[in-house]
């Protein structure tokens, strides 16, 4: 069965979801943001068929996320470094991350949590209004066309 493209509908949710829409992209995201480079690292941490793990970085370094830069010659060995588009999506993994905490462990909360790198404080992720600053709420939101530009 071949699978629908969606990288040209006018929705930003179905472009997102053609380039990330499997369950293995987030998690090598994931690993790109949490300091993982290398192919091997990224494939043992995943457990990941190495021929998805390859497919899976050469769509990424193609869309502009990733950049893949060699750090031996012989045999040739790369890395694999997120670029500016990269990082930006991390909003989108912390989303994913937040809901996840909320509704898919019991009442022991997930055995892992985002903290800050130099106080240690849980950080708990919220999806916010550029322009506000104030946490969105879909009963407040209507979608609706773009302005001409």
């Amino acid at each position: 069965m071949r699978r629908t493209k969606f990288d040209e509908w006018p929705c930003p949710i179905a472009r997102t979801a053609d380039l990330i829409g499997d369950w293995w992209t987030p998690l090598v995201l994931r690993d790109l943001f949490f300091g993982l480079r290398k192919f091997d690292q990224i494939q043992d941490e995943l457990g990941i068929p190495r021929a998805v793990l390859a497919q899976r970085l050469d769509r990424l370094v193609t869309e502009g996320m990733v950049e893949k830069r060699q750090y031996e010659e012989r045999p040739p060995r790369y890395e694999y470094r997120l670029t500016a588009k990269g990082r930006d999506f991390f909003g989108v993994l912390a989303a994913m991350w937040r809901w996840g905490e909320d509704w898919l462990f019991d009442e022991s909360g997930a055995p892992m949590v985002l903290k800050d790198r130099e106080t240690g404080r849980v950080i708990r992720p919220l999806v916010v209004d550029q322009e506000t600053g104030e946490p969105i709420d879909v009963r407040t939101l209507r979608m609706g066309r773009a302005p001409s530009r």
